[in-house]
């Protein structure tokens, strides 16, 4: 095959990039699905407007963060600098900003009221004529997996409660050891830990669009933002990799998948940089 019909490398960088933004979109109807599932547990009693930030934090926080990966998309790679120089598009993506990032701050505080949620516990104990947990198989009762899933209580998991100091979610029907609680609260920690991070890092991003588009962004800024960024990327990484060892699969795929497509928008801001320097 001769090489004039060979696919141009920057087609296939380009096609790779826009594959990991559309499994990250996909991404919002995997934590819906998730967390609907959890909330028929952590909310058995039916969940009102002012819990679904809890209830789905991750599935909003995903959304909004969609959105704005597609800004900074649009930004560092697809638009001329004199069209983000026009008043309408300014505006038009300020606006869109606001929303998102409104989300985002509105998910970031939905983590940190799950994860309280999740050391609001008390002793368990069985009560009335009922002597065995595995009595409760079938009375709405659940067991904890990881966050976000408490699966129904069943023969297999009652046999590995029994024996164990257990706690319930107050109010709720969900049930387990103290460790069961404190893993889940640990990852409730990461969450919080993880949302707040990425809030930084688009904080530096932002810095960096600014003065990028105001010609400054060069000499020893380029270093201090890439010092920074390296240490607030180092704690997501081991985020990701906490999630991998003892979280869900989702959780670290989703995780993995948002640092690769800030790896893209770090190489669209420096190919823009040197773009705009060589002019």
């Amino acid at each position: 095959m001769s090489s004039d019909k060979n696919i141009p490398p920057q087609l296939i960088f380009r096609l790779f990039k826009y594959i990991v933004y559309a499994l990250l979109t996909f991404n919002i109807y995997l934590f819906f699905q998730e967390e609907w599932l959890a909330t028929e547990q952590t909310f058995s009693q039916g969940i009102v407007f002012s819990d679904l930030i809890s209830g789905f934090a991750a599935t909003i926080d995903t959304a909004a963060w969609v959105l704005l990966l597609l800004l900074f998309e649009l930004e560092t790679s697809v638009l001329d600098d004199r069209v983000l120089r026009q008043a309408r598009v300014k505006y038009g993506f300020m606006a869109i900003r606001a929303v998102s990032y409104s989300f985002i701050l509105y998910a970031f505080y939905g983590y940190f009221d799950k994860m309280l949620l999740t050391y609001d516990i008390s002793p368990f104990a069985l009560e009335g004529a009922v002597d065995n947990l595995c009595a409760l198989v079938g009375q709405g009762y659940a067991s904890i997996i990881t966050i976000d899933e408490y699966p129904l209580l069943d023969a297999q998991s009652c046999v590995a409660l029994l024996d164990h100091d257990l706690y319930r979610l107050n109010g709720q029907q969900v049930i387990g050891t103290l460790q069961d609680w404190q893993a889940v609260q640990w990852l409730a920690w990461v969450d919080v830990i993880n949302s707040i991070t990425w809030i930084a890092v688009v904080v530096v991003l932002e810095v960096d669009v600014w003065l990028q588009l105001q010609g400054r962004f060069q000499g020893p800024v380029v270093t201090v933002s890439t010092i920074i960024k390296a240490v607030f990327y180092s704690v997501l990484f081991t985020a990701a990799a906490y999630w991998g060892v003892l979280g869900d699969f989702l959780d670290f795929w989703d995780a993995f998948m948002w640092l690769v497509a800030f790896v893209f928008i770090e190489m669209n801001l420096f190919r823009w940089q040197a773009e705009a320097s060589s002019e």
